[in-house]
């Protein structure tokens, strides 16, 4: 059962294991209760790579939206035991059961929902850690003081041919001195729908959606598509930039952002969104720069990667494989069909099970978030942002 076939077409799979099957694994007592906050596209999805781990056991789950949860109850295996559902988030953190939370909620929930997971004496896998300067400090404060596993959801961070590429072409600095990492990832249909509003649906509930969020009245697309709108979600810079930032500083061992530019715009969907659907930025670093694009319109883009540029050679880093290029000698590539969310998540797993150390600690998080604070910053006040100006 690979990610996709959970998210489209159920969890084939799994659907073959009792639930006498799912006890023989480590015992009942024995496996990880894990809660899922937020049951949409990314909940199902990550939600399915913990399905996929026999150590895992999903055990409460949790969305403002019924239906989310029905749907997302649907695609687990015939005979897997059924979980708690709630509304509440703080409901499902009430459950001793529950050992570790799954958090793929709008963006604008995490740090409150991470610091009462982490106050509740919960593992947290969190995606995107924050938006904002003083959210670093709240989430780095409730870490710090609890100390419960922490692992962002920087995927890429897991994924075997990153960490080769990263030993075996930067830590061996085959490219030289690298001056350029250019970052292109285009064409997002889920981000590029009209969405026609509609009356709000009973079993929604729209405060809780809204959170720390300004109060505003329910607007179907607020809720469909809240990547539209920076009170959510900063769209693509958040979305996108921050994986392949992350894995530029990871390879280049520099995650000390000087300057921030971005500049973009809703050049085509007038859609009622608020976030551009086209962006550049460029980030500069002492001795280089990382160069962002990304679209959600319909760019043929059937690559996305990082492309170091350096003095002796490029390297063309995706998530599907490598290309390394010397300017002497021959090209080698290196490919992969890994599943990054399953090693992401094995690797959790692994953290809390076996005390091995996470690979996207809550540090990397927040330094993949920092130059995207920048660029947020430059792109809505029409300048060039220093690191010093966010505070």
């Amino acid at each position: 059962m690979n990610r996709r076939g959970f998210l489209y077409a159920g969890a084939a799979t799994a659907a073959a294991m009792s639930a006498r099957s799912y006890g023989r694994i480590l015992g009942a007592n024995d496996r990880v209760g894990i809660g899922v906050i937020g049951l949409g596209r990314r909940g199902t999805i990550v939600g399915g790579a913990f399905l996929e781990d026999k150590r895992a056991h999903i055990v409460a789950v949790c969305d403002i939206y019924d239906a989310q949860t029905n749907a997302f109850l649907s695609r687990l295996p015939k005979d897997y035991p059924p979980p708690h559902t709630s509304v509440a988030y703080q409901d499902l953190l009430a459950h001793a059961d529950v050992d570790a939370v799954l958090i793929s909620t709008p963006d604008h929930l995490h740090v409150t929902m991470a610091t009462k997971a982490l106050e509740a004496g919960k593992h947290v896998y969190l995606e995107k850690p924050t938006l904002h300067r003083w959210e670093d400090r709240a989430i780095l404060t409730a870490a710090e003081k609890h100390k419960q596993v922490l692992q962002c959801g920087m995927q890429q961070r897991s994924g075997a041919h990153y960490l080769q590429a990263k030993q075996s072409i930067f830590a061996e600095k085959k490219l030289g001195q690298v001056l350029f990492a250019r970052a292109v990832w285009h064409n997002f249909p889920w981000q590029q729908r009209f969405v026609p509003d509609a009356p709000k649906p009973p079993g929604l509930d729209w405060q809780l959606f809204l959170g720390p969020a300004p109060r505003v009245p329910y607007q179907t697309v607020r809720y469909s598509s809240w990547r539209y709108f920076p009170d959510y979600g900063a769209g693509l810079l958040a979305d996108i930039m921050t994986h392949w930032i992350d894995v530029a500083q990871w390879m280049l061992d520099d995650a000390h952002p000087q300057n921030a530019t971005a500049v973009g715009g809703i050049y085509r969907l007038h859609d009622q969104r608020q976030n551009p659907d086209t962006v550049s930025a460029i980030v500069q670093y002492k001795t280089w720069n990382f160069n962002f694009e990304s679209s959600v319109l319909s760019i043929r883009n059937d690559h996305p990667s990082v492309f170091f540029e350096g003095t002796e050679g490029t390297l063309d880093l995706s998530r599907d494989g490598f290309t390394y290029t010397p300017n002497q000698g021959t090209a080698s590539e290196v490919s992969s069909t890994e599943s990054l969310e399953r090693a992401h998540t094995r690797n959790f797993m692994d953290a809390i099970v076996s005390a091995q150390p996470v690979n996207a600690p809550l540090n990397a998080g927040l330094e993949a978030s920092l130059p995207v604070q920048m660029a947020l910053r430059s792109y809505w006040s029409h300048k060039t942002v220093s690191q010093a100006q966010l505070g």
